[in-house]
């Protein structure tokens, strides 16, 4: 069963028994929401790996350290901290939830460039 939190303050449970947002009614199944040991985590990348039965998404941090030696190339440490490993089902699930929530955010707000040079302002 999959349970969606959208449009609501994280503090705000649906109410007990209701359905999740855009799922069929299951009778006689009360879905409860435990987020006691839930983790808050900060990512800004991410890693894709797969198998045949299971989709792994790494995520972690980017971050930029000195030249190992004067003269030379920046580095970028991808700091790994969260591993969520998915069936394909689940994994389906979540990317057409995902497509769908960043439609409706380019729909309000613009469209999400992703190429970096094309968000550079030119300095001066």
């Amino acid at each position: 069963m999959q349970a969606r939190n959208e449009g609501r303050p994280h503090d705000e449970e649906p109410a007990a028994g209701a359905p999740a947002a855009g799922q069929p009614r299951e009778e006689g199944v009360i879905l409860r929401m435990d987020e006691r040991a839930m983790r808050t985590s900060y990512a800004n990348a991410f890693r894709t790996n797969a198998t045949p039965e299971e989709v792994m998404l790494d995520f972690g941090v980017n971050l930029a350290g000195p030249p190992q030696r004067p003269g030379g190339q920046p580095e970028i440490i991808f700091q790994l901290g969260e591993r969520i490993i998915l069936n394909y089902y689940q994994a389906k699930r979540l990317a057409l939830t995902l497509g769908r929530i960043i439609r409706d955010h380019e729909e309000r707000f613009g469209d999400i460039e992703l190429d970096v040079a094309k968000r550079r302002r030119p300095q001066g």
